[in-house]
């Protein structure tokens, strides 16, 4: 297993001669593996600046996605309908964390802001808002369909439908004002929103959709929140893998004035100005069939591989396409969240 570098920075005291050694940051990246549907064996792993591996194990029904905020980890286990809260420390997560119920709801993606943290949900059709002041469920705002994909500009959040209650494709974007928790904009953009990227004032949305087959096809929107317009481009059928959209802002181009990529092909692609898909920059080559989550976060783009059996891995990839670490982890990673200490 391969290992971050550690990087250590010095700082000169004009004053002094003695070389005064800045101690680096205790970090962590914690990995949302779901494990199998019906069962209890949703795991988290933790993978360390060193390197180092520790997982919790059986939390519950698929473990769906992680936020950290401020100095905790907090955990949507899909259906087991909870949400787990737990404290952040150097040496990993604080046993046994608080568990609060979403009552059936069968929660998805959510998003926290201002101690509130709104998760959307299928059952219920609405996104709820938990407190996390009295991990109370304060308020929940009602939707048509079913709500996936969360995002917040500072002030609103924006919620894509990926389907219609008939469980149909959806290709809604709704605005949600967090002050008056209200839907104050609804906009027709691509098919079957899957993941949502804001960039000053556009949002660029992931599109997955089907046809009656279950034939999958795929898709980029982007949507100017000034302007109120879509610009939606299709590629077709099996162009492109998985459903991830994402800025990575340290990536540089020195030809392509984006930094907005794609999952495509087993890896991740720029996306030009037109939406078309910059195959030339692609991060990662993996199988298609396994790419199962992409995130960027700092210097690296990371990829969540799954062949539904025995391969469950994350990849880490660096801005000039150098696999840099691999890592073994639970069955089905499907979400990662970053932290480091103070």
């Amino acid at each position: 297993m391969k290992k971050f570098l550690l990087l250590l920075f010095v700082c000169y005291s004009c004053e002094s001669d003695p070389i005064a050694e800045i101690v680096p940051k205790d970090k962590w990246m914690f990995v949302a593996c779901e494990g199998n549907f019906g069962s209890s064996n949703g795991s988290i792993y933790m993978i360390n600046q060193k390197g180092d591996v520790k997982s919790i194990d059986d939390i519950g029904d698929v473990v769906q996605s992680l936020e950290v905020y401020k100095n905790k980890l907090f955990v949507i286990v899909n259906n087991s309908h909870k949400i787990m809260a737990y404290d952040i420390t150097v040496e990993g997560l604080r046993l046994p964390g608080i568990e609060i119920s979403t009552e059936n709801s069968s929660p998805r993606e959510m998003k926290i802001i201002n101690d509130k943290l709104y998760f959307t949900n299928w059952n219920s059709s609405d996104v709820k808002v938990l407190n996390l002041i009295t991990y109370s469920l304060e308020d929940s705002i009602k939707v048509e369909g079913k709500p996936e994909s969360i995002e917040v500009d500072g002030q609103n959040l924006w919620v894509g439908i990926q389907m219609n209650n008939d469980y149909s494709d959806g290709n809604k974007l709704l605005k949600i004002n967090t002050s008056s928790n209200s839907i104050i904009g609804s906009y027709e953009i691509g098919k079957g929103p899957t993941s949502i990227s804001i960039v000053n004032q556009e949002l660029y949305v992931a599109n997955t959709y089907y046809d009656s087959n279950y034939n999958a096809y795929y898709g980029t929107t982007r949507f100017n929140s000034i302007e109120e317009v879509s610009d939606i481009k299709y590629y077709g059928a099996g162009v492109v893998c998985g459903g991830s959209v994402m800025e990575f802002s340290n990536y540089n181009s020195s030809s392509i004035d984006s930094k907005i990529f794609r999952s495509f092909e087993g890896g991740a692609a720029l996306i030009g100005k037109d939406l078309e898909i910059i195959k030339e920059n692609k991060l990662g080559s993996y199988e298609p069939s396994q790419v199962y989550h992409i995130e960027a976060h700092g210097d690296y783009m990371y990829f969540g591989l799954t062949n539904y059996t025995d391969i469950n891995q994350v990849k880490v990839v660096d801005v000039f396409n150098k696999e840099i670490a691999s890592y073994d982890v639970g069955l089905f990673p499907g979400d990662f969240a970053f932290w480091e200490s103070n």
